[in-house]
């Protein structure tokens, strides 16, 4: 009797991409964070929004306007992205989450590879 051995090929989209999630106070600090990644070939795009956040922060409530950074990037450079953030942000503690994309469309997810530093 055969046995069949399933092998999973290896995947270009597995794991290697990210939508990073980062919070910024203001304008003024959204246009550094996001002039020092593109400069450092971090980030491919950077889409911003403005949320409200309601949040504890040393045993009180409260209620913020800020902005949303969604950074779209390889996941191999997350740490440098964490770092650069970290570098420039004002936030005692900013919000630096990374989000792995299982699956995008390849032409998209080509683009993030050709916009970002290997």
């Amino acid at each position: 009797m055969k046995e069949f051995i399933m092998s999973k090929e290896p995947s270009s989209k597995e794991n290697d991409y990210s939508l990073i999630i980062a919070t910024c106070p203001d304008q003024e600090s959204v246009k550094s964070i996001i002039g020092l990644l593109m400069e450092r070939h971090l980030a491919a795009c950077v889409q911003v929004f403005p949320i409200e956040s309601v949040y504890s922060w040393e045993g009180k409530l409260c209620q913020e306007r800020e902005f949303a950074l969604h950074i779209k990037s390889r996941a191999a450079l997350f740490d440098e992205i964490k770092a650069a953030i970290k570098e420039i942000h004002e936030y005692d503690i900013p919000e630096i989450i990374q989000i792995p994309i299982t699956d995008g469309l390849p032409e998209y997810l080509k683009w993030i590879d050709e916009n970002t530093r290997r």
